[in-house]
């Protein structure tokens, strides 16, 4: 772990630190990736929230939020439409304080057409390892039922569920 990572919470502020911290080792950005990952996969949005600092700054698609409330939000509309959503993320690179990945996710509306997403993020995070900056660009393909790759009970992915490269996504 870092030497960043005995940093104190904000207490006034109620920020509490999301380990690991930044400077990110390779080993911690991958670990950081796999949280959020899980997180993601939890449905959970009142929870994915706090790992984002209170005024983070989000561009999914067309859209722009700000703050945790706005991320709270933006998650349950989604997950309304974007029914039985599973999501694999894999890091593409990271610096001190940021990390990109890309991601797929499978889906499904309620008509029952199934959609696998691919997409990229970049994140940049404050000293208490809260994502202050997420940019997210995404693209949906219509797939049919039989294309579908990610098949696990909702949350978190099992450890020796293959990865993007492994399915060679």
């Amino acid at each position: 772990m870092s030497a960043s990572s005995l940093v104190a919470p904000d207490a006034e502020a109620g920020i509490e630190p999301r380990p690991p911290l930044p400077p990110f080792s390779y080993e911690e950005a991958v670990l950081k990736v796999r949280k959020a990952e899980d997180a993601w996969n939890s449905g959970d949005p009142e929870a994915i929230a706090l790992a984002y600092s209170p005024d983070s700054v989000w561009r999914n698609r067309t859209e722009f939020l700000r703050g945790r409330k706005q991320i709270v939000w933006f998650l349950q509309r989604k997950w309304q439409r974007e029914l039985d959503y599973r999501l694999i993320k894999e890091i593409w690179a990271h610096s001190d304080n940021r990390i990109a990945v890309r991601f797929a996710y499978e889906w499904h509306d309620d008509s029952g057409n199934w959609f696998r997403s691919y997409g990229n993020e970049n994140w940049e995070f404050d000293e208490y390892g809260l994502m202050r900056a997420r940019h997210a660009s995404i693209n949906d393909l219509n797939i049919g039922e039989y294309d579908r790759k990610f098949f696990w009970p909702k949350g978190p992915r099992p450890a020796d569920h293959p990865g993007l490269s492994a399915l060679g996504l």
